[in-house]
């Protein structure tokens, strides 16, 4: 009599999940919701800035503006993501906040 064995494609598909699993898909999650919410918080100062008319408290709201980004880009280079490129375009980062970035 031959004995039967599951496909090896569903027995990983099947496994219970171990605790290491559960706590890495629980860490990539808040990763997740981190990001997410340093991008408002980009989005919300850019809004700021853009609706500033200028003079008087410009500079507090571009350094606003630069802080978000700047923890943005930080959270986005923790996890893995370098490329910058696309987040400026996405958010449409203007060039008087990134000459704020540097080195801090």
């Amino acid at each position: 009599m031959s004995s039967l064995r599951m496909p090896q494609s569903l027995a990983t598909r099947l496994k219970v999940e171990t605790g290491e699993a559960v706590l890495r898909y629980e860490l990539l999650e808040e990763q997740a919701h981190s990001l997410g919410r340093a991008g408002r918080k980009v989005e919300a100062a850019l809004a700021a800035l853009r609706a500033h008319p200028g003079g008087e408290g410009r500079p507090a709201v571009l350094r606003a503006a630069a802080d978000a980004v700047w923890g943005f880009f930080v959270q986005r280079e923790i996890m893995g993501l370098r490329d910058r490129n696309a987040v400026i375009a996405h958010y449409g980062i203007p060039r008087e906040v990134l000459a704020r970035l540097g080195a801090r």
